[in-house]
């Protein structure tokens, strides 16, 4: 399991930089507007709930929030986002699964083609990779903030799938029409998670070492980012030696 945790870890510390550059808000609009589109009501819609949640995570002012929910009901103008996936491979035959929000698709295909070849990978056909992942709810709760007996009773009870065990922290595993309850169940308990979404977990990982380790965090560095991708999945796993090693040589 350690691949996603890890880059979920570098993610994290990533957090407040990507905030400054205004580079987190500008996901979460674009999140917003696209889920705004099947209603602005949250009690209605799931995805805008999750949305305005993240939003209010991120400590996106209220204005903002508002407008952007206004672009994708219609009512304020404007930009079209279209949302679509592209898979590809990286360094060591790992497998990449990107989400995208883009208002010129054919742009942002050669320019993610472009990125992928000139960094050890290459684009892959539609379907190629996709089947090696799952849609699921990702609760990450670092160990220290809660005992592992109490974090799995309370996550099953509360409809969790399963709770996995990584060297520093716990995964709690849900289907996705259950992550909101699982999450709610955590924060009612006060279990702070560093990371909950929904996202797209490898069904298996592949293990890289130092030199393919390092060539597929700077590729996941570089599509990250790119303002057209809002999520990168890959199913690489790298030992914590090796991570440790390439953060300090970076």
């Amino acid at each position: 399991m350690g691949g996603h945790s890890h880059w979920a870890t570098t993610k994290r510390h990533k957090a407040a930089v990507d905030a400054k550059r205004g580079k987190l808000f500008t996901r979460i609009i674009r999140e917003l507007t696209i889920a705004a589109r099947q209603g602005g009501d949250p009690d209605g819609n799931p995805r805008l709930r999750l949305a305005i949640a993240k939003a209010k995570d991120a400590n996106m002012p209220g204005d903002t929030l508002k407008k952007a929910i206004q672009r994708g009901t219609g009512e304020l103008p404007g930009v079209t986002y279209e949302e679509f996936s592209l898979e590809g491979y990286g360094p060591g035959g790992t497998a990449l699964l990107l989400e995208i929000t883009s208002d010129n698709r054919n742009r942002t295909v050669a320019e993610i083609r472009s990125l992928l070849t000139k960094n050890g990978g290459n684009m892959a056909e539609a379907g190629a990779v996709s089947w090696q992942f799952h849609k699921k709810g990702l609760l990450v709760v670092e160990k220290g903030k809660v005992e592992e007996d109490k974090l799995l009773s309370l996550a099953l009870d509360a409809g969790a799938e399963d709770v996995k065990v990584d060297e520093k922290a716990f995964e709690v595993i849900t289907e996705p029409h259950d992550f909101e309850a699982v999450k709610k169940a955590l924060t009612d308990a006060k279990i702070e998670s560093s990371l909950a979404e929904v996202t797209f977990v490898p069904q298996n990982y592949v293990k890289l070492e130092e030199k393919a380790a390092e060539q597929m965090l700077k590729l996941m560095e570089i599509l990250d980012e790119h303002d057209d991708v809002q999520k990168v999945h890959a199913n690489f796993d790298i030992p914590d030696e090796i991570m440790e090693k390439v953060a300090a040589a970076g």
